[in-house]
């Protein structure tokens, strides 16, 4: 399984669960289509920490890192996974 693949399996999982309203763009913005919200965020900011051995900075907690999925994969590639 791929980083975006384990990205897109969390979100799924965590935020969507069975929501039908709901369509899961890579480009998407996840706050905009009301997948997370701030706390999801945070929830999302430990998943990568934990799965992928890192540790994001509160200045690294910007949309341009974590606001979509391709966002997510290419923030984590600039730290080296």
């Amino acid at each position: 399984m791929d980083i975006k693949d384990k990205i897109t399996e969390f979100i799924r999982e965590n935020f969507i669960a069975g929501r039908t309203d709901i369509s899961l763009g890579s480009d998407e913005s996840l706050i905009e289509a009301g997948v997370m919200d701030s706390t999801g965020v945070l929830e999302l900011v430990e998943f990568l920490e934990s799965t992928f051995n890192i540790v994001i900075e509160d200045e690294e907690l910007i949309p341009e890192n974590l606001e979509t999925i391709d966002n997510i994969v290419g923030f984590l590639k600039s730290k080296g996974i």
